[in-house]
């Protein structure tokens, strides 16, 4: 196991990429400027390692050094007692393990979309919790690549990485500009762009039978999907409700719409 230093100063220069963890807007200026990412939890740590991501440094409760003690190369470790993560991080480290991250090359949507059966893309989701709930329910039933608008939050942003439990490590994503013309390039690629609404006039989605290439896109809480972004989609879509519920969370509706998508493939 590689050598473990002990901190006691929350203030201590080492600590530098955990500092205030909790303020959103300090970690999105300094986190992909910088090119790093919090990676927050055991499981969340191997999941990072595993897909590929290389450790700048891992901080950790020092009564819980002996879980990573199998970890690989020569990564700095740094422990603490939970009050000094606390005072330096903005919060109680409850997991007691963080790790911070190198970003890989951000892809292109050619790229990621290539060799794709189903896409989900992404309009003005601007919610973390949402952003990582949708890339585990991805991950879990059959999405191969999320595509984002310009104006969506951050998937490795640490509350999306969290939510989605190291999931969105599991499927490839990129950022799709000039949006929503450059939704283009799925038609181009041979994918049916399906756009889920509402709308009481929009297609049951398990009526539809475009099926061999599908991008399902997706709107943000409360606004759903932009006039623009519906008028560049081929077939508008819906989930039949009961009991005049007019529409679920997006990640919730995500989950389903992407089952539904999937549900003819062969059994896993």
């Amino acid at each position: 196991m590689p050598e473990v230093h002990l901190i006691t100063d929350p203030g201590d220069d080492r600590l530098g990429d955990y500092r205030a963890l909790t303020d959103l807007e300090l970690r999105t200026k300094w986190e992909p400027p910088n090119g790093l990412f919090i990676a927050e939890g055991e499981l969340v740590l191997r999941r990072a390692l595993r897909a590929g991501y290389r450790p700048r440094s891992y901080l950790i409760d020092e009564k819980r050094t002996d879980q990573i003690a199998d970890l690989p190369g020569d990564t700095p470790i740094y422990a603490a007692t939970p009050a000094v993560l606390e005072a330096a991080t903005g919060f109680h480290v409850h997991r007691g393990v963080l790790a911070s991250f190198h970003r890989a090359p951000l892809r292109t949507a050619a790229e990621v979309i290539d060799g794709a059966r189903r896409v989900a893309v992404l309009e003005d989701v601007n919610n973390h919790t949402n952003i990582g709930a949708v890339f585990r329910g991805a991950a879990a039933l059959g999405i191969d690549a999320v595509l984002l608008s310009p104006t969506c939050a951050d998937p490795l942003y640490r509350r999306s990485v969290r939510v989605s439990m190291g999931e969105v490590f599991a499927v490839p994503y990129a950022r799709l500009e000039p949006w929503p013309d450059s939704l283009q390039l799925l038609r181009d690629a041979g994918f049916t762009v399906l756009a889920l609404t509402p709308d009481p006039a929009a297609v049951p989605l398990q009526k539809v039978t475009e099926r061999a290439k599908t991008a399902l896109l997706l709107g943000a809480e409360g606004p759903g999907l932009s006039k623009n972004a519906l008028a560049a989609s081929d077939i508008p879509v819906k989930i039949p409700m009961r009991r005049s519920v007019d529409s679920l969370n997006v990640a919730a509706a995500a989950a389903v719409a992407f089952w539904e998508l999937g549900r003819d493939d062969p059994e896993i």
